[in-house]
């Protein structure tokens, strides 16, 4: 492999051929150019690299990793194939599964709205009690918008658990 080839961000992610591309690259200038997708690139110059607004990364060891490609024509195994019939599972237990995993959510939904609830009564909507160390009022404003953030990723949380309760069969 030759390391003027053209390498996109995804390439960087390996480090199997560091040492080899590492002596190689030594003494050739690498530019970062921007734009989807990210271009890493030795096979232009710098006025070209300037004039596209690319960054020159200096001791920087670039790697490069050859993609696969899917083969044509192939299926690609599901995880929703049939599946044999020696692996059908016992519809006693597939309920006593059920069950446990209804447990499970009904347990973490009700430990997500307590703390819904406890982060609500701390907000005061949207005036929650100022506390000694915010004497600076932007302080205060970051805390707030923390907290408000903080209600929406609980509300989410809470609205997940629900759909996944709601996946589940009925309770016997």
């Amino acid at each position: 492999m030759h390391p003027s080839r053209s390498l996109t961000l995804a390439a960087l992610a390996g480090a199997a051929l560091w040492p080899a591309l590492a002596a190689a690259q030594a003494n050739t200038a690498v530019y970062r150019c921007p734009g989807p997708p990210v271009l890493y690139t030795d096979s232009i110059s710098a006025a070209e690299a300037k004039e596209k607004g690319c960054k020159l990364l200096e001791g920087a060891p670039v790697t490069v990793i050859q993609g696969t490609r899917p083969r044509q024509g192939t299926p690609v195994p599901t995880a929703s194939g049939p599946r044999p019939a020696d692996s059908k599972i016992d519809p006693a237990a597939q309920r006593a599964r059920d069950g446990d995993a209804r447990r499970i959510l009904e347990t973490e939904l009700k430990k997500e709205e307590d703390a819904l609830a406890a982060l609500q009564k701390d907000y005061n909507n949207g005036e929650p009690e100022r506390r000694g160390d915010e004497r600076n009022y932007q302080k205060y404003l970051d805390r707030v918008a923390e907290m408000k953030a903080a209600i929406a990723r609980k509300e989410s949380d809470v609205a997940a658990l629900r759909r996944e309760l709601a996946k589940l069969p009925p309770a016997p």
